[in-house]
């Protein structure tokens, strides 16, 4: 017995160890410091490196040519050393009210802040994050109102033979009220998953704020993953620990479209919910507004609000799903069904302007009634929360 207690003793001696080198091995430094006056200053200590640079969504856009076309990529600047090898760079300006993402450069490696916890991923990007209050920001923030509720839920999808993950948000007070709530299906762009929306599109947050500031409806929002070939988000699935990019499954083929039916029955089986055109809604940005795009034609008994952010518009050329063939004749059945809100939203300088300024031409063309929202700014995460802060008030009126 004596021996087994000195064990149990020890045992715990080395976990509390661990847990105080987890408690006191991080840095002292304050990174970043927000200022009174909405400057804000990072500091990374590091003695023995030649240059230290940071990485930003609040500094000047730089372009870069990529395989789909010029876009706009944060801005990169230096920091200054000061005492002990701590490096430092205070912004100019004072921020605007928004959520930034940064890292740091250190001699040419990209790292993350060690003094900031608050991460976020992108695809295979994993970048610190902070938010400036006092304005638009104000709505990604967790302010004292009534909370929703967000599940990670798996539903079968007999189109697809398999089963898959998406996640869910339910309003405050479904659990107790007894009512019917009609249904957000927000969706991804290219390289994210079910958790995108959640975490980069502070979603929750944005709907717990607007239905507490009686400016949007209560509604459930559901976040699928837009990759047919993936049961759920990268690390949370059988396929294990992978590393996540941006062709990482089918998407663009026609299989989710044709699936989505699968989503809709589940969430109708499953959650206490309008099971009617106008309690529905369908809406995404990059990839997930084209997916929104097909979905909303192919089935134009299924939505009444269609909202697409920066959307991918025309499919692929080499694709022979029905989901794509007809295109005009398909909208001309999904508009004479007179939905109730068509939304588009695109940034001046993003590089699926064009495309979208053409499929506004074809909609023009037929006399097809748009609302229509442009933006200063590229193919970024900044511009789609706003556009879901501007969209999710208009639904279900």
């Amino acid at each position: 017995m004596r021996k087994l207690s000195i064990t149990m003793i020890l045992a715990c001696l080395c976990a509390w160890t661990f847990a105080q080198q987890a408690l006191f091995g991080g840095q002292t430094i304050e990174s970043p410091e927000i200022h009174p006056d909405n400057t804000v200053t990072f500091r990374f200590s590091a003695p023995k490196a030649i240059r230290v640079q940071i990485t930003g969504d609040f500094l000047p856009p730089q372009k870069m040519k990529t395989q789909f076309g010029e876009m706009d990529v944060p801005g990169v600047t230096d920091l200054t050393e000061g005492k002990n090898g701590v490096w430092e760079y205070t912004t100019p300006e004072p921020l605007p009210s928004e959520l930034y993402g940064y890292s740091f450069i250190v001699d040419g490696i990209k790292t993350t802040d060690p003094n900031n916890v608050y991460l976020s991923r992108d695809v295979a990007t994993v970048t610190n994050i902070f938010i400036i209050g006092g304005g638009q920001a104000d709505l990604y923030k967790v302010n004292k109102v009534e909370h929703g509720t967000v599940a990670k839920v798996w539903y079968n999808s007999p189109t697809l033979g398999t089963t898959r993950r998406l996640t869910v948000y339910t309003p405050a007070g479904y659990e107790t009220s007894g009512k019917r709530y009609p249904v957000l299906y927000l969706l991804h762009g290219a390289g994210g998953d079910e958790e995108a929306w959640a975490t980069l599109g502070r979603a929750t947050q944005i709907l717990d704020n607007l239905i507490a500031q009686g400016k949007a409806k209560p509604m459930l929002v559901v976040m699928p993953n837009g990759y047919t070939g993936m049961e759920a988000a990268p690390g949370e699935s059988e396929a294990g620990m992978f590393k996540p990019s941006m062709g990482m499954a089918t998407s663009m083929e026609g299989s989710y479209e044709s699936s989505f039916p699968d989503i809709v029955k589940f969430i109708e089986s499953r959650y206490r919910v309008v099971k009617a055109k106008n309690g529905r809604a369908i809406a995404g940005l990059s990839m997930g507004g084209f997916h929104s795009i097909h979905i909303s034609k192919y089935y134009p008994d299924m939505f009444d609000y269609v909202g697409l952010f920066s959307a991918a518009i025309m499919p692929n050329k080499n694709s022979k799903s029905p989901v794509y063939q007809n295109l005009e004749q398909k909208l001309k059945i999904q508009f004479d069904k007179k939905p109730k809100l068509y939304w588009i939203g695109i940034g001046k300088t993003d590089f699926l302007y064009q495309a979208n300024k053409d499929y506004r031409k074809l909609l023009d063309e037929k006399n097809y009634k748009y609302t229509y929202r442009e933006s200063d700014g590229g193919h970024i995460w900044k511009n789609w929360r706003i556009y879901l802060s501007e969209f999710a008030p208009l639904l279900f009126k």
